[in-house]
């Protein structure tokens, strides 16, 4: 018998592509499109640019996915998880924003949406594994751990955005897009003459699309304008809009002119609602040699338990940076850096790699700098 692969149909190209491979490789694919976000049940007004559009981008992305899985000759099924999303990645990201903290909600997403409430439905339909369009590859090993490695692609790899998957999570999974690139894709899609083979990547938060983020965020916090306070000199520059709007090594969006180096953010004091700025690309201000990380998840079974020299990316698409990871409890590890890294923000994520292999990932808590805490972050 044929082994089941229930797929994430989002109406994109990848997942498009994904679901050929799949067939073509022998399984039985089932379509599902996921719904995981209702603009009007959760007041999604200010931002959003699609409010009087007849049909909503969600509705346009399931035609296309309909569309795909009859091309294809598969069956396609619908769910919502729009309470699970809420519940699960939403309002934990609304909370850390709130904080004047920067989280990914793709990263959330993937936890406790594609990879937890997708695939406990795919087992309600009896499906051997779950699938997606990400650009990642798993080895699995029967009796032994699922190994997670980059894409081919480099430049679009996803591995970033899956750190939190467990081995149950990632014994269950697929990627079928992880030993090709994106220009190969596209070129397969054209091939087949797939309906969405020439259809624009998707942007923006993850289920929700395209926002005005500014406008977006007023929807849930309310904006506290206060002072931008140069760092060095303690001379206030400028006016914020509010702190949740900044990220650390910011540049654009600052709204101070005159002459000199550019300006970045640096730091935000929650308490006094002082965004901290400083001039200069090359500044001290932005640099730091370590950080604890909380709520780490270690994909492999097995921990080090000695210090462990291997990389991190701060952020998507960050150059590998060198590091030495030493555990200080179940899950928290407390990072050293080989040379100083660039705008390590609390509230992203760090995750960690060995090579092509990404050994999991965990939230930046706190960053140092000469062994003490950079406290005005």
């Amino acid at each position: 018998m044929k082994k089941r692969v229930v797929l994430g149909l989002s109406g994109g190209v990848d997942s498009a592509v994904a679901a050929y491979l799949l067939k073509n490789q022998g399984y039985e694919v089932i379509g599902v499109f996921m719904r995981n976000w209702d603009s009007q049940l959760n007041n999604d007004i200010l931002g959003n640019p699609t409010t009087d559009d007849d049909i909503c981008p969600q509705e346009k992305d399931y035609n296309d996915a309909k569309a795909v899985a009859q091309h294809l000759g598969i069956e396609i099924k619908r769910v919502d998880f729009i309470k699970e999303y809420w519940d699960k990645v939403f309002t934990y990201f609304i909370e850390e924003y709130a904080k004047g903290r920067t989280p990914n909600p793709d990263i959330l997403c993937n936890k406790h949406i594609k990879f937890k409430a997708f695939l406990d439905y795919a087992k309600t339909l009896n499906a051997d594994y779950i699938a997606t369009g990400h650009y990642a590859q798993v080895e699995h090993h029967p009796g032994e751990d699922s190994v997670m490695l980059k894409g081919r692609d480099h430049n679009k790899d996803q591995t970033y955005f899956l750190c939190q998957l467990n081995q149950q999570q990632l014994q269950a999974s697929l990627f079928p897009l992880g030993k090709i690139t994106k220009h190969e894709v596209r070129k397969i899609a054209q091939d087949l003459q797939l309906p969405v083979a020439n259809k624009k990547d998707s942007t923006g938060i993850c289920f929700i699309g395209e926002r005005a983020f500014k406008e977006f965020l007023q929807n849930y916090i309310p904006a506290k304008p206060g002072k931008m306070v140069d760092i060095q000199t303690k001379k206030v520059i400028g006016d914020h809009i509010g702190i949740m709007y900044y990220t650390i090594g910011q540049r654009k969006g600052l709204g101070i002119g005159g002459p000199g180096d550019a300006w970045f953010v640096v730091g935000k004091d929650y308490d006094q609602n002082i965004l901290y700025i400083c001039q200069g690309n090359q500044n001290d201000w932005l640099l730091s040699d370590g950080a604890l990380i909380s709520d780490v998840n270690w994909i492999s079974s097995y921990k080090p338990e000695q210090p462990l020299h291997c990389h991190a990316k701060f952020r998507y698409r960050q150059k590998d940076n060198p590091i030495v990871l030493t555990f200080i409890d179940e899950n928290t590890v407390r990072l050293t850096f080989d040379q100083p890294v660039k705008a390590v923000t609390p509230g992203q994520a760090a995750v960690f790699y060995n090579g092509d292999i990404c050994l999991g990932g965990g939230t930046i808590e706190k960053v140092y700098k000469n062994g003490k805490e950079l406290d005005y972050l």
